[in-house]
């Protein structure tokens, strides 16, 4: 094991109730796996085409089924040009909801080829109503609330990321 100068391990600490050693350890744990989680997280260039113009996001990708529950629940900031992309195994009925989730959101539904069929703008903080894709979806994108409606992104308009697999030109 290796050793570093001025620190003890939480056993050899005195004064410190073995309950609290154990709660100390596991905190340290969930710290130290929160930390790796996010660190871990795959980030990618995502483009919204519209009519008008090209709007470009970092966006962190959910693929598997545990990255996808949890989503951006606990969050409490993120800048406006990021946002988590949601990847499915195949184009489905989808439903989303806000609970543990304290920024509001603009939930954006997209099809197999990238165009989008629905966004669900400022969603509520902490909400247990379901929002249906309303639609067969393949990606949801989640924004700040407000984002859709700013940068004038509705439906039809097409994402475009080395994460989707889309056609070119559909």
């Amino acid at each position: 094991m290796t050793s570093f100068p001025g620190v003890q391990k939480i056993s050899e600490i005195s004064g410190i109730s073995g309950v609290a050693r154990s709660a100390i350890a596991a905190a340290l744990l969930l710290v130290s796996a929160t930390v790796a989680s996010a660190q871990t997280a795959e980030r990618v260039a995502l483009s919204i085409h519209t009519p008008e113009m090209v709007h470009a996001f970092q966006v962190e990708v959910a693929r598997t089924d545990s990255e996808r529950a949890r989503g951006l629940m606990h969050r409490e900031d993120m800048a406006v040009d990021q946002g988590m992309l949601f990847i499915f195994e195949a184009a489905g009925q989808r439903y989303f909801w806000m609970k543990d989730t304290p920024l509001s959101l603009d939930i954006i539904f997209v099809d197999e080829d990238g165009e989008i069929i629905r966004i669900a703008d400022h969603t509520v903080p902490f909400s247990e109503n379901i929002v249906p894709s309303n639609g067969d979806a393949l990606y949801v994108l989640e924004l700040l609330a407000g984002t859709s409606e700013e940068l004038g992104i509705t439906e039809g308009d097409r994402l475009v990321s080395e994460a989707m697999n889309v056609p070119k030109n559909p």
